[in-house]
């Protein structure tokens, strides 16, 4: 096997605890809060930066409300289980949400192995790319280089098309859902030039709407979503 792409992707995975036996701040006076504060630190950031890009392209000053830091500490509804603490209360693909733990993916996308694996206590995946990215690289140096990494719209920010380019991968991180049933005028039409001075995002989204860019990306789901069919649906990880 020789690395090529990887394909990412998180599931939840119950915990044994149930969301029935969590508590609130004011109830059971204790909490880590740390990750509710990074996962707004990291929106904050990424609403920085595009305010930062778009006053650098237009030259003109940032127009609606400056967005406001989030502030470290624990509130009153955050919660925590009584059974298993390091668990949290998350939505779920179903609809619904469950005491959880959301487990992060990476699947070569040729031989359907598993490359990378973690377990976070986030449920928004964008904190994710950082950990995957390092797991990624401590692989042995036998299996090769990852050249692409393919995600969808739950990991993309700006910080994380930029960690991937410094890391030298080439991130194919979706920004919005991708349509179904696209026509066949719009499927196989001529790729457009890439705009000059593009910054890595508009590079990427570029990258993504050429057809060389759509095949590439059309391996994702097709290979890290039936690795998780045959984790829980065969192997009974819920």
């Amino acid at each position: 096997m020789k690395l090529g792409s990887v394909s990412l992707d998180g599931t939840k995975i119950k915990a044994n605890a149930s969301k029935h036996k969590a508590l609130s701040w004011d109830y059971a006076n204790r909490l880590e809060a740390q990750e509710r504060f990074e996962r707004e630190r990291a929106e904050y950031e990424e609403k920085q930066a595009k305010r930062e890009a778009r006053a650098k392209q237009t030259g003109k000053k940032p127009w609606g409300k400056q967005p406001k830091p989030p502030t470290a500490g624990p509130r009153g509804k955050d919660q925590v289980s009584l059974t298993d603490s390091e668990s949290r209360i998350m939505p779920t693909s179903g609809g619904g949400f469950e005491q959880a733990y959301n487990a992060q993916v990476g699947v070569d996308t040729d031989t359907h192995l598993i490359v990378e694996q973690h377990v976070t206590q986030h449920s928004n995946d964008k904190q994710e790319i950082e950990p995957a990215l390092a797991a990624i690289g401590d692989l042995p140096a036998a299996l090769g280089e990852a050249k692409k990494l393919l995600a969808d719209t739950g990991y993309f920010s700006a910080a994380n098309v930029k960690k991937c380019l410094e890391d030298g991968i080439e991130p194919f991180i979706a920004q919005q859902r991708q349509q179904h049933n696209v026509p066949l005028a719009e499927r196989f039409a001529e790729d457009l030039e890439l705009p000059p001075n593009a910054t890595p995002v508009q590079a990427m989204q570029h990258r993504l709407q050429t057809q060389e860019g759509k095949a590439v990306y059309a391996k994702r789901k097709a290979t890290v979503e039936m690795v998780f069919g045959i984790v829980k649906e065969v192997l009974g990880f819920w």
